[in-house]
């Protein structure tokens, strides 16, 4: 504590110094005139702060010094802009069309390199192989078989020098060795995925490579003993420190996302009975699971626009039975499962139930053209994944459902319109 009070003044001083600045430049005809400033924690974006527009630019102010993915949104149309930072002013202009972003121009020289190597990195992965197959069929002397040589040993080397941005560096180095996938290269162990998180530094977290790495470790060699594999990373990483509880979180929604049910659950209880202070990142995730599992009052939500209903909260409409709908116009599941419902649509509305279905669209006219075909009640914030009910009801797939009594209280969780026609006993 004497530390603390005796450079408080110093502390203000660096803090004040690291401050920098995201300047961003719209055109005229862009309309949105807030936006909001994310940074990010393992895979959860984090607020940071938001502001409104000035003639046709934004200048936003990070307080606190901060390396690595950076995420500007634009609620009003549901837009992104993905950058990073190296804890210095960053600056970037975007054209737009029918009010849609089309293109980024970082003015920066980090994002800018960044912009470079990213997509040098996509063409390597997407363009290269297919270069390789063509060139089969050209012989080196010709001309466009020529050509095909010096685009091939382009994009083979890696010609941008990013050793003077720690984070770029950071990226690519560890992107290169945990994920790349890359014939002949050795394959990464167990102990040295664990070795790297253990040693690496706040970057890890803020790098989008958590998530993907954890993901590298569960698939190396056999999967039959997960849970041996799973134990040993978390007592490595020890679970009473913040990147060890951020990792098991990440692990958590892993095996969510993944439908790996009994792993998710041995891991939540193991997480939900730990005796140490716990962080934000696993306390949240203890915290929506606690909210959405069986016997949990389901969390209210108010209606932005709904349709088929006068009701203001998911709440407020009387019903025996809820069945609630996760589901979107874009999902090729949905729209094989969806009819079902609506065959059923009439039974269910003869046992006093009702279905509530909460989009994750972004595009409003396809949204309204299938919205059309469904006769119950219907809502959506044309966020899509940036819906605030997918992190409330914790929501990693559509279609996904969940069905409530008359009190709210969740009392199954199908997987399958098939298994809520089970459920509800409809023929």
């Amino acid at each position: 504590m004497k530390k603390i009070v005796l450079f408080t003044s110093l502390l203000m001083c660096i803090s004040y110094s690291a401050q920098f600045k995201i300047s961003i430049e719209a055109p005229a005809s862009f309309a949105p005139k807030e936006v909001y400033l994310y940074t990010l924690n393992g895979s959860k974006d984090v607020l940071n702060t938001r502001e409104i527009k000035k003639g046709n630019s934004w200048q936003l102010q990070v307080k606190q010094p901060y390396t690595g993915m950076m995420k500007l949104y634009f609620p009003e149309n549901n837009a992104t802009i993905n950058f990073i930072s190296e804890n210095k002013d960053v600056k970037l202009i975007f054209a737009t069309q029918n009010n849609k972003i089309t293109n980024v121009e970082y003015l920066d020289e980090a994002n800018y390199t960044m912009n470079q190597i990213q997509d040098i990195q996509q063409k390597k992965e997407i363009i290269l192989p297919a270069l390789y197959q063509i060139k089969e069929y050209y012989k080196t002397d010709a001309g466009f078989g020529t050509a095909l040589t010096q685009e091939i040993e382009r994009l083979s080397t890696n010609a941008t020098d990013a050793t003077k941005f720690p984070f770029i560096n950071f990226y690519n180095t560890n992107y290169r060795k945990y994920i790349e996938k890359k014939a002949g290269a050795n394959a990464v162990t167990h102990e040295e995925i664990i070795d790297f998180i253990n040693k690496s530094t706040d970057m890890l977290e803020t790098s989008s490579l958590l998530r993907p790495i954890l993901v590298s470790y569960l698939n190396i060699g056999p999967s039959t003993n997960i849970i041996a594999d799973v134990d040993r990373l978390l007592a490595a990483v020890n679970t009473e420190t913040p990147r060890g509880q951020t990792v098991m979180s990440e692990l958590i929604e892993i095996f969510d996302t993944y439908g790996m049910a009994d792993l998710k659950n041995k891991y939540l209880t193991e997480a939900t009975n730990l005796k140490c202070t716990i962080n934000d990142r696993l306390a949240q995730t203890i915290s929506t699971n606690k909210n959405t599992e069986i016997g949990a009052l389901f969390p209210n939500y108010t209606f932005k626009n709904a349709s088929n209903t006068t009701a203001k909260t998911l709440h407020d409409i009387k019903a025996d039975k809820k069945v609630v709908v996760f589901w979107a116009s874009t999902c090729s599941h949905c729209e094989a499962e969806l009819p079902a419902l609506i065959e059923k649509y009439n039974a269910i509305k003869g046992q006093k139930g009702e279905i509530i279905a909460l989009s994750l669209d972004n595009d409003k006219s396809a949204y309204e053209s299938k919205v059309k075909m469904l006769p119950w009640i219907n809502d959506t914030e044309l966020k899509g994944w940036n819906s605030s009910y997918s992190d409330t009801y914790n929501i990693h797939a559509t279609p996904t459902y969940f069905i409530l009594d008359v009190n709210n209280k969740i009392i199954a969780k199908p997987d399958h319109a098939a298994d809520v026609i089970s459920y509800l006993k409809l023929k």
